[in-house]
């Protein structure tokens, strides 16, 4: 049976850019997408597939706090994503490699409110650093 004390709360997540905790981020999320080849072989009547290129994808969101993302321009970088809840069996990271923004927001303001931050980015290959392994 689950014990729901060892479900992790995004809440204990941090991301860090080229090793600097990025404070402001709220949310990331990233994905890693296969390109599947799909192959018709004489002799069966399956289709069968042969794993192609991998394509990797994420967003960072939070609130904007500096200009840093603007002054980062285009150039590549790494983020390490980093989940430690502390009743969980152990802490994950995942360092993300060759990253490098989509776009880069330069004005996104409006009276009253918190300026957010979204940047879509890809990347070219991760290492899981430490998994989460149960008891």
């Amino acid at each position: 049976m689950l014990d729901a004390s060892r479900v992790i709360l995004g809440t204990h997540g941090q991301l860090y850019i080229d090793g600097v905790w990025q404070t402001n981020i709220n949310k990331l999320e990233a994905s890693v997408e296969i390109e599947k080849r799909e192959l018709n072989l004489v002799g069966n009547d399956w289709k069968v597939h042969k794993n192609g290129a991998k394509k990797g994808t994420g967003t960072m969101t939070g609130y904007k706090v500096t200009s840093d993302m603007i002054l980062r321009g285009f150039t590549k970088f790494e983020i390490i994503s980093k989940l430690n809840d502390p009743e969980s069996y152990g802490h994950e990271s995942v360092l993300l490699k060759g990253c490098m923004v989509d776009k880069i927001q330069l004005a996104n303001w409006t009276a009253g409110e918190e300026v957010p931050e979204e940047t879509g980015f890809t990347f070219e290959g991760f290492e899981l650093l430490n998994p989460i392994v149960a008891n």
